[in-house]
């Protein structure tokens, strides 16, 4: 593998540009319209340019992704996170191109990718998950499963994430009215209504586990991390180790994680995602078949470079051992958004002042420069502050300076509401459930 294609944009584009460059290996960009003023395209070896702005014509755009690759004759194609990373049938298109696609086979994204499937393969295989349906049919008895699941229960989208189009169902009363309007929203969002019946777990901790799989059955973790902090289903704030949770616990639970996707025998990098009630009480939730946003994170605490380890396991070299991945101190990664924090809307318009905070135990990742514009047609994520410390208390205390010092002019962003998670008593204290902001 010499020529890869990065099929993706802003600061994942930036990392994985590089890393690519870090190995030696030739690094392929795509760029839309609204990305042409991107400080990484001059960081690739070459940049590629999409016409036009809408997702469905640059970043979605299968057909033209695919023929780029083939014109300049690229060996791999790394899709990041988002966009096309989990598209069985893009993944599917590349290989059959005879490209590299850098990522699970088609086969297990598609199979952890549907959530009713995915529960079903990580129950067989031991994991725990909390009481729920199969998809749901006209056949079956509603009534059956009800009781079986009990209320509060969701009503689940199985091809969505995101938390769209789920629907909170406190009484029988509420059911048909909230199975109506899940089944439209996953239609028009995923283009399938297919939806599953799960217990709606009250105030719970999200807590996600990596996993590293060489697809032979080989298969380590990399620790947990902490990313409760959320809002709409959306993370803000993750960290790790996770606070306020007994860490042999926490241990045992990765080793799960990583049993299972050994007996996947699933290959490269991916992120089990749980619910957690107590040490003893947690479920799974998804499985992501990609690179996650806050993997810095766990790069931070480990110093292993996710990105380089699943580029070497498609170049043929071999896992880390278990016993080689370590972990130290404390991590915090800030999502600093251009949002309006009075309507929590994207705000747009051009970087008059970009200038990330340069400090020591600080990372920046961001795919923007002063000057650029950031447009309405993609993710309004700006930049993912990244603070290490020896304690947990330094790294929030670097976190707080780090984003008062990103001096961002021209649009809006959601630091203030940063600012009052990392002053909390809750957050401080280490007691962090999904519903914390809510209590703000």
């Amino acid at each position: 593998m010499k020529k890869v294609l990065v099929a993706n944009r802003g600061a994942i584009a930036r990392r994985l540009i590089r890393a690519l460059n870090e190995l030696g290996l030739e690094s392929l960009v795509l760029y839309s319209d609204a990305d042409s003023g991107a400080p990484y395209l001059d960081e690739a070896s070459s940049a590629i340019h999409l016409e036009g702005n809408l997702p469905a014509e640059t970043y979605l755009n299968t057909a033209a992704i695919l023929d780029l690759a083939t014109k300049y004759k690229v060996d791999a194609v790394h899709p990041g996170y988002g966009f096309l990373s989990e598209s069985a049938d893009f993944s599917r298109q590349v290989l059959d191109r005879g490209i590299i696609f850098i990522g699970p086979t088609p086969e297990l994204i598609e199979r952890m990718g549907e959530k009713v499937n995915g529960r079903k393969e990580m129950e067989e295989r031991g994991f725990p998950v909390f009481p729920g349906s199969q998809a749901l049919k006209p056949d079956l008895d509603l009534n059956q499963l009800i009781s079986a699941i009990g209320f509060p229960l969701v009503v689940k989208p199985s091809g969505g994430g995101g938390g769209i189009g789920m629907q909170i169902v406190q009484s029988q009363e509420e059911l048909a009215v909230a199975i109506d309007r899940a089944s439209s929203i996953a239609k028009s969002a995923f283009g399938d209504s297919t939806l599953y019946l799960e217990k709606w777990i009250e105030k719970p901790r999200h807590i996600e586990f990596q996993v590293i799989g060489d697809g032979q059955g080989g298969c380590v973790h990399v620790f947990d991390r902490e990313c409760s902090v959320q809002r709409r289903h959306q993370k803000l704030i993750e960290e790790s180790p996770t606070p306020g949770i007994d860490e042999s616990s926490l241990l045992v639970h990765a080793q799960q994680a990583a049993d299972v996707c050994g007996k996947l025998r699933y290959g490269s990098l991916g992120t089990i995602e749980t619910l957690f009630l107590s040490e003893d009480r947690f479920g799974f939730l998804e499985m992501n078949t990609r690179i996650q946003v806050e993997h810095g994170v766990t790069e931070e605490v480990t110093g292993l470079d996710l990105v380089k380890q699943q580029l070497n396991l498609f170049m043929g070299k071999k896992l880390p051992r278990q016993e080689e991945i370590t972990r130290s101190g404390f991590a915090m990664e800030a999502r600093l958004y251009a949002e309006d924090p009075e309507t929590m809307y994207p705000s747009t318009g051009v970087l008059h002042t970009f200038s990330p905070p340069n400090m020591h135990g600080v990372r920046v990742e961001t795919g923007y420069q002063e000057g650029q514009e950031v447009t309405p047609f993609y993710d309004p994520l700006l930049a993912k502050v990244i603070a290490r410390g020896d304690t947990r208390e330094q790294a929030i205390g670097r976190l707080s300076v780090a984003l008062r010092a990103f001096d961002v002019a021209g649009i809006k962003t959601n630091e203030a509401l940063l600012q009052k998670v990392l002053v909390n008593e809750e957050f401080l204290a280490g007691n962090i459930d999904t519903g914390l902001l809510n209590r703000l």
